[in-house]
């Protein structure tokens, strides 16, 4: 029977779904460190040093396992079940439709669609400060989300090219901004190195802040929604977590330790733009732009990779039938997924227009919904753990080390980081509240959609042959 478009974009494994590999190890890997690296994740570093000083290192690099942790889970996870689906596939196989459209929902969408609409806005603050006249009126924030949508519906490639720009000048104003901070190359230090590292202190509350850094490494396993357009896979999608992370956790090392050279720890934790704060005082006059540059990337590049990876998170679960067949539409050159690209940058603009320029509502329910960025955590480790019970002797081109000692301390850490997810005891029946409206609405709309529309149990896995076989389906018509 000859399949329609329509037919062709839901139906599991259609060749006309199959991209084309365009992204190498370089573009996995600005992926990886675009996406964490936010404007928000800025703040928050500087805010977790500014409470624990230079005690901060020791859950900086705790939360830097952590994130090794889901990063391990994620790659023995892609490279079992390659598909665009990423999460909501993997979760499928394991544990059912139910757990696996909620982790997706819940997890990115949601998470994304504040996410972004926080950047946005903050960027816009920010350069309203910096140079008045430009920021109010949020045209910059609508400005650069029309600008990413339309560059991202163009192809991979324009995407991919993007992304390597936007991730190397961030991360390249963020250390020499750090660097130039610890030597005092620019200007001399304000607080002396031995009052520093004199109240170096863990006993003031700094393992609590694990919760806190934890956010400074979320978002690396955005890069296995693109595993269908990566090259070398096998190889490459491990190793830009990984390496990803290991620069992550170096650059932030070396911004956090700077800006207590010129910074009270007061001012960190309580400055609007703590950020602008430390580079005036690193860089003089000069550091407004510096800052400017680090944070218009930072912003940008988040978005980029939002628009990238969730809609092909939308593509791979519309060709299971776990979503509306139409998000699976692909334009006919360059294969992209314009619905669900659409879909995303509409619900990012949509906190926008609701809030306005009202950063602090959507600053809460950010926190609230990045509750359920760490569930999609642990329902990864805990798929992990299913599929080797279940699937033991499955083909899989990474396997964890050391399993499951990666997946029960990622499990046990991210709890402990929900339960310490609210930044003040007066915030935590608001945002736990806030993030059970989230889970529930989600809840409620993925059972009605799989028993009303899928008609199949809420948390019976599917069989894994019968999904590689349309692995092997989209290999032989290719």
């Amino acid at each position: 029977m000859q399949e329609t478009p329509t037919t062709l974009a839901a139906a599991p494994g259609a060749a006309a779904n199959k991209p084309r590999a365009a992204l190498g190890m370089k573009a996995l890997l600005a992926v990886a460190v675009g996406l964490v690296v936010s404007q928000g994740v800025m703040v928050i570093m500087l805010q977790g040093v500014g409470i624990a000083g230079a005690a901060y290192i020791v859950p900086l690099a705790i939360a830097w396992v952590l994130a090794l942790c889901y990063a391990a889970s994620f790659s023995e996870l892609s490279l079992m079940i390659p598909r665009a689906g990423s999460l909501s596939t993997y979760t499928e196989v394991a544990l059912g439709h139910f757990p696996a459209i909620l982790a997706v929902f819940s997890g990115y969408v949601v998470v994304a669609m504040f996410a972004l609409s926080a950047e946005l806005l903050l960027v816009d603050y920010l350069l309203g400060v910096l140079y008045p006249g430009l920021g109010g009126g949020l045209w910059i924030a609508f400005g650069l989300l029309g600008l990413f949508t339309l560059l991202n519906l163009m192809g991979i490639d324009v995407f991919a090219k993007l992304q390597n720009v936007l991730a190397f000048v961030m991360v390249v104003a963020l250390t020499l901004l750090g660097v130039s901070a610890l030597s005092g190359g620019f200007a001399p230090h304000e607080i002396p190195a031995g009052q520093i590292f004199g109240e170096f202190n863990l006993g003031d509350g700094a393992l609590t802040l694990i919760a806190l850094a934890i956010w400074g490494y979320v978002g690396v396993e955005f890069v296995c929604p693109l595993v269908g357009e990566s090259r070398n896979p096998e190889r490459n999608i491990p190793r830009a977590m990984f390496i990803g992370l290991t620069m992550i956790f170096g650059v932030f090392l070396l911004y956090c330790l700077g800006a207590l050279f010129y910074i009270p720890r007061e001012t960190l934790v309580n400055a609007e733009l703590p950020h602008l704060e430390y580079a005036t005082a690193a860089f003089g006059g000069s550091g407004t732009f510096l800052l400017a540059v680090a944070a218009v990337t930072a912003t940008c590049s988040t978005l980029n990779t939002s628009l990238a990876s969730v809609p092909r998170m939308l593509q791979g679960m519309a060709e299971q039938g776990q979503v509306f067949p139409i998000l699976g539409r692909l334009t006919p050159t360059s294969r992209v997924p314009w619905v669900a690209v659409l879909f995303v940058a509409g619900v990012t603009g949509l906190p926008l227009l609701i809030w306005g320029d009202d950063a602090g509502t959507v600053g809460l329910l950010l926190v609230a919904a990045a509750i359920a960025w760490l569930l999609a955590y642990i329902i990864a480790h805990i798929n992990v753990i299913a599929l080797r019970r279940r699937y033991p002797d499955a083909k899989r081109p990474f396997r964890t080390p050391f399993y499951p000692l990666p997946q029960l301390i990622g499990i046990a850490g991210m709890v402990y980081a929900i339960v310490y997810a609210s930044p003040a005891p007066e915030l935590t029946t608001w945002i736990f509240t806030s993030a059970g409206v989230v889970l529930g609405i989600v809840s409620l709309v993925a059972i009605v959609w799989i028993k009303g529309v899928m008609k199949k149990p809420l948390f019976r896995p599917e069989p894994l042959d019968q999904l590689m076989a349309g692995n092997a389906g989209d290999k032989r018509n290719d």
